[in-house]
């Protein structure tokens, strides 16, 4: 027996040498072609290219797939060798048939050989025919439909959300003491990214060196009114200058330019040069107030939570911060990457005053030794008394906050898509706060965490999406979307050609009783289909029903909101919503306090804090599920069509307001060519609607190539023509700074009111580069070269 067994051996071992040898001289004869994945290689000699293509049975499918952008696959050239011998090339002939002859003989015995020294058992379990295995393998490009279609995937989505499971998630994610950078804190992304490991969504971490400001325990921060200290607040405004400033108080009421100017210019007439301002929380944000605090010359800026703004009588600190923008204010327009090196830089978002914020109790002691003038009616609110201020009121404000270098962590998951892996809609929350931050971040972090599972949970029972789906837990959040400003200052050159929609779960529930959504408009048709289609748990009718039209419920993206930077500072197009309260404010007016928690928001919903997020899940995982589903991108470019007509017959409308006033050089200034750009806008997009419609949307590459169109209008519109350092939020129509549309027209209105000069040489540089940047937009989505509008 042993002998028959070695004979045996000792033939394989000798026809396998034989094919050894066959495959070596048929190796050096014939150029050889091995594949692997769609992966085009050429030789260091530049005689031939490879392509490999490695298939992977259905239990590697998505592993195979996290390594391969399958975007396209690259046609293999042929390449003619360059030293070819005509003189041998029957001799050639000759020897690559005999050696053929000779391969195909070894594999004929080494078969035969095979069966008979192998006979499986059809009882073992582990025993696998080969037409079983050929039917496992699954093609890496995957150009199969969806096994569902909708309906079936938005039944699976409902049904499988899960209030216990966001309870639990509530729980975890809403403990105390988790400032970015902090053990708590990252103890929390450690967990999630546990969590993503488990649902094979192949984690990783973006570290980032951040300055943070924190107050200082062994100097806190005091106010003092003439030699009478105030008190030491408990709150704090981050990026405040430091040092102690004493000047004349006034009361501002909100902050806003309005109520200063009123304060300033009225009859009033109030000199604010070298004053402290005080102001009460609310409408803008504190950045705002203490910026436009600091443009009338104030030294420091007090804000309070006035009781007339606030549904509670307790006491309670005010947190956040002071930078007019978002990131890292002493990197701007870079990424605070540990490796990165360059001189000391400010952002110009820094107001350059001191700043705090005071207890109600603080300020209507204030107010109590305050002179001067009754405040309006309208700066009143829920204390005994409110002045102005007199000449002689000096109080003192003493900001001793440190700066801080510190490590922070991004989280990220991914479910990889089967047909444009490469092309991704990002779903992200904030996970730390500088105070209980329950409505703040707690919820959105447990719905982000839902949605992953149940996104997971989808693709196990047969979705296949054709684009990826990243979720992000971003932190230091609560000094001015640090964590997620930095992501994209770091990737911002590749992004906006891979990320296609960002959505916000940040504060996704603060009230009870209507719904609120910021947007950009290539996503208002999304947002309307969706809320159409996700139902009130109470009413049963459609959110639309239940809170009027989508105009009624979008409001303009602010600052201070976690997709703002996505749409104006890196062109993604981006969403972020909230159920809200009732009242006109519509205003959850814990953000920013050590009240955010959990009794407060129950108490502003009624106790459905659990219920309203399951629906803000619904809603968020809809308009997900749908940008990765379909062949063409739910992104509505018509939509900004109606955003340019709007703009632009505003800006035509002011130049001939001037024209009639008959302001000096007006008429050297036409319209017409801005005009055109408006139409030229309308003309490709149009051309793209009818080439969707006249195209096979089955055919994979059509697709990427009108996706590929669409994907770049919102980038589009970010102003090349200024520094990213400069203005970091470049958009013409959602961005901050002279190249706004806005900013063109409220010019045009100032020149007319007599508030401003009129220059002839700014207004045309700024229609010039307003024209040709809404002209590029179109000229790009238009398509190829031969399809450009070149009228203007």
């Amino acid at each position: 027996m042993n002998e028959g067994l070695t004979g045996v051996e000792q033939h394989e071992d000798s026809m396998a040498g034989t094919i050894d040898q066959a495959k070596m001289k048929f190796s050096k004869i014939v150029n050889s072609r091995s594949y692997t994945r769609f992966n085009q290689s050429q030789n260091p000699d530049g005689e031939s290219s490879r392509v490999e293509v490695k298939l992977s049975v259905e239990g590697e499918e998505e592993e195979e797939m996290d390594g391969t952008e399958q975007g396209h696959v690259q046609r293999d050239a042929y390449m003619r060798s360059s030293h070819s011998r005509p003189l041998n090339k029957w001799r050639t002939l000759v020897c690559v048939g005999i050696v053929l002859a000779v391969f195909c003989m070894g594999l004929l015995i080494g078969y035969c050989v095979h069966r008979k020294s192998e006979s499986p058992s059809c009882s073992s379990p582990d025993s696998v025919q080969p037409t079983e295995k050929v039917q496992d393998v699954q093609p890496i490009y995957d150009v199969s439909d969806p096994s569902m279609d909708w309906s079936d995937i938005v039944k699976l989505l409902n049904d499988k959300l899960s209030s216990k499971a966001i309870e639990d998630n509530l729980s975890v994610y809403s403990q105390r003491d988790r400032n970015a950078g902090s053990s708590v804190d990252n103890k929390l992304g450690d967990n999630i990214h546990d969590i993503f490991t488990k649902l094979n969504m192949g984690p990783w971490v973006d570290e980032h060196y951040v300055k943070l400001q924190h107050p200082n325990s062994a100097k806190p921060n005091k106010v003092r009114f003439g030699s009478e200290e105030i008190g030491s607040p408990g709150g704090f405004l981050a990026y405040s200058e430091t040092g102690e400033k004493e000047g004349r108080v006034v009361y501002a009421n909100y902050g806003e330019l309005a109520d200063l100017q009123n304060v300033r210019d009225g009859e009033y007439n109030v000199n604010l040069n070298g004053s402290v301002v005080l102001m009460r929380a609310g409408k803008i944000s504190m950045a705002q107030k203490v910026m436009n605090a600091a443009k009338m010359g104030a030294v420091a800026a007090l804000i309070y939570p006035d009781p007339a703004d606030y549904r509670t009588s307790e006491e309670f600190d005010l947190y956040g911060h002071v930078h007019l923008g978002s990131g890292d204010p002493y990197t701007p327009g870079f990424p605070s990457f540990n490796h990165t090196q360059f001189p000391p830089a400010k952002s110009s978002g820094l107001p350059g005053i001191l700043a705090q914020t005071i207890t109600t109790a603080m300020a209507s002691k204030i107010f109590a030794k305050m002179g001067g003038s009754d405040a309006p009616d309208h700066f009143k609110g829920g204390l005994s008394s409110y002045k102005l201020g007199s000449e002689t009121d000096k109080v003192a404000v003493s900001v001793n906050n440190n700066l801080v270098d510190t490590k922070i962590h991004n989280v990220f998951g991914v479910i990889k898509g089967y047909v444009d892996p490469d092309r991704y809609v990002v779903i992200g929350a904030q996970r730390d706060s500088l105070s209980w931050g329950y409505a703040k971040s707690a919820v959105g972090t447990s719905l982000l965490v839902e949605l992953a599972r149940v996104f997971t949970e989808l693709k196990k029972d047969g979705f296949k999406p054709k684009r990826s789906i990243v979720f992000a837990s971003w932190t230091a959040g609560d000094f001015g979307n640090v964590g997620v400003t930095e992501w994209l200052e770091g990737y911002w050159s590749s992004l906006d050609r891979k990320a296609f929609t960002y959505i916000s779960l940040d504060g996704v529930v603060t009230g009870v009783g209507s719904f609120r959504a910021s947007a950009s408009p290539l996503l208002h048709t999304l947002l309307q289909n969706t809320l159409k289609k996700v139902k009130s748990s109470v009413s049963g009718s459609s959110f639309l029903q239940s809170y009027g039209d989508l105009s009624s419920v979008l409001t303009p993206m602010q600052m201070d909101d976690a997709a703002y930077p996505f749409l104006a500072f890196s062109g993604i197009p981006s969403v972020s919503f909230s159920f809200v309260p009732s009242q006109a404010t519509a205003d959850y007016e814990f953000f920013g306090t050590d009240k955010d928690d959990k009794n407060k928001l129950n108490l502003v919903t009624g106790g459905r804090v659990v219920e309203l997020s399951l629906l803000a899940a619904q809603v968020a995982g809809q308009m997900a599920l749908r940008l990765v589903h379909d062949h063409i991108l739910k992104l509505d470019i018509t939509k900004y069509s109606s955003v340019i007509n709007k703009q632009v017959h505003a800006i035509i409308a002011g130049v001939n307001i001037l024209k009639d006033d008959k302001v000096d050089k007006i008429e050297s200034l036409s319209t017409e060519w801005l005009n055109e750009a408006k139409g030229s806008f309308s003309r490709a997009a149009a051309s793209i609607a009818t080439d969707i419609k006249n195209s096979d949307l089955n055919d994979l590459e059509t697709c990427r190539i009108l996706n590929n169109r669409i994907m770049k209008v919102e980038h589009n519109l970010l102003s090349p023509y200024i520094s990213l350092r400069d203005v970091p939020f470049r958009h013409i129509f959602f961005g901050n700074g002279w190249q706004t549309a806005k900013d063109l027209e409220k010019y045009l209105k100032d020149v007319h009111e007599k508030k401003a000069d009129f220059d002839i040489d700014q207004v045309l540089n700024k229609f010039a580069l307003f024209t040709w940047n809404i002209q590029g937009c179109a000229n790009d989505l238009a398509g190829d070269i031969w399809d450009l509008d070149n009228e203007i």
